[in-house]
């Protein structure tokens, strides 16, 4: 297990096994709040992966078993203010860690987030902007923002409304409600609700199956999901992406088919 960042313990751990990296926050005794710094050692993992084709799925999750994230540091964030810092708003251009990734939409790997304990606030949104999320049976969601004077300036405002149905997320949004593991499940905001005990093995039965899948494939979906969601069916038929174009033409492409005609499992190379 490695850290990136600066001096003193890292905020992040990253370790690559084989095509998995597994990203997790480790600031366990703050319940994995994201200060500054986390976010410049994240905006360099992100970049890391992106950087590397061999990377085909990120498991995203929070040390300790009290919390995936409760997001962002409020005593950081009282400290600014009485600096006379500006205040946060929607997005985080010209901030530590930009683009992060509730704004790198065009990401190419899937990520699944292994949700445990609490996801409040920066912490919800950042599994939001996941692809897959597996949440055990003690998982927490909620956006308390309102009640703190803020907004969901990470997404939620935007990926909420988009996820479940638009009234039930704004009765959360507006309130700071907070969303059971088994809520969220019901909703279809989670892919899977899992006894805590379970959760590992769970997360690792979707590790198996995206790696079953061809990377260029998966890439591809993202891209198009991500860049259609505003288009009429008519138009994204028309869309050209970049993936998409990349994939036609690789050997992948031609792989599967081998593959079943053999009756082998392929074996995908992502070129």
């Amino acid at each position: 297990m490695s850290g990136v960042g600066g001096a003193g313990a890292p905020r992040v751990r990253y370790d690559r096994d084989g095509h998995v990296a597994r990203v997790t926050l480790n600031r366990p005794e703050v319940l994995n709040a994201m200060d500054l710094r986390t976010h410049e050692e994240l905006a360099r993992i992100w970049d890391r992966i992106e950087a590397d084709r061999d990377v085909r799925v990120v498991v995203l999750a929070g040390a300790g078993e009290r919390a995936f994230c409760v997001g962002q540091d409020l005593k950081e964030r009282a400290r600014l203010d009485s600096e006379g810092r500006e205040s946060t708003t929607f997005g985080s251009r010209g901030l530590p860690g930009w683009p992060r990734l509730t704004e790198r939409h065009a990401f190419p790997v899937p990520v699944v987030a292994r949700v445990q304990g609490y996801a409040v606030g920066g912490g919800f949104e950042l599994a939001l902007a996941c692809d897959i999320i597996v949440a055990a049976e003690s998982a927490r969601f909620s956006l308390p923002e309102a009640r703190l004077g803020l907004v969901p300036g990470a997404g939620g405002v935007f990926r909420l409304t988009r996820q479940i149905p638009s009234r039930v997320a704004m009765g959360h949004l507006l309130t700071g409600r907070e969303m059971t593991a088994v809520r969220a499940g019901e909703l279809g905001l989670v892919n899977e609700v899992v006894p805590d005990t379970e959760l590992d093995a769970c997360v690792d039965g979707w590790v198996a199956d995206l790696l079953a899948s061809a990377p260029l494939s998966t890439r591809s979906v993202k891209e198009a999901v991500a860049r259609s969601a505003h288009l009429s069916v008519e138009e994204a038929f028309s869309t050209r992406f970049h993936w998409e174009e990349r994939r036609m033409r690789s050997e992948d492409a031609r792989e599967g088919a081998r593959a079943f005609v053999e009756k082998r499992p392929p074996r995908w190379n992502g070129r």
